[in-house]
């Protein structure tokens, strides 16, 4: 597979990507492009990326953990999290901290081990707390200013692949 045109993580970052051994993303507006569209039918619709898709396999087959936390409900993440056998799902909550913190203990990992994609202000306490911290480039100022880095690939259109792709570049994973 081709390496990236420019790396996500400088050098700093590469040790704290080696640690990584889960990630937790935010919906909307991370692994979905953040519009909410509706149907005549009253049904809400999402985009996602199939190429995010491709990744979060990619993740699991190297034996990762995945957590998704939203603070909607749908049932198209609730769709799309199953297909891509996401470990935990929660949706509908707006303080994301102490699901954070019931995962890392049911999953006994440390901060240092969590990588959080995110975009907007509910994701801020588990970013400070995250060993990596990864904003989309559409996310909010203070989001981006507390996280280590920021993708090239906005959220919805690969930036989930791109930090997956990072990431086990930096493990030495990515070429098996």
């Amino acid at each position: 597979m081709s390496q990236p045109t420019q790396p996500l993580f400088s050098p700093e970052l590469v040790d704290r990507a080696r640690q990584v051994t889960a990630l937790v993303l935010d919906v909307d507006g991370v692994l979905a492009d953040g519009s909410i569209v509706y149907a005549e039918y009253g049904d809400e619709l999402k985009r996602f990326d199939v190429q995010d898709g491709a990744g979060l396999v990619w993740w699991h087959m190297s034996g990762f953990k995945t957590a998704v936390i939203s603070g909607r409900k749908s049932k198209m993440v609730e769709r799309r999290a199953k297909e891509l056998r996401i470990d935990h799902l929660t949706q509908g909550v707006l303080q994301k901290l102490p699901v954070y913190e019931r995962l890392l203990k049911k999953w006994k990992l440390s901060d240092a081990q969590v990588c959080v994609m995110g975009d907007d202000l509910p994701e801020l306490p588990m970013m400070r707390r995250a060993g990596l911290a990864v904003a989309v480039p559409n996310a909010v100022e203070e989001v981006k200013r507390a996280c280590h880095c920021t993708t090239s690939r906005p959220g919805g259109y690969g930036a989930v692949r791109e930090v997956i792709t990072a990431i086990l570049q930096a493990k030495g994973l990515w070429d098996e």
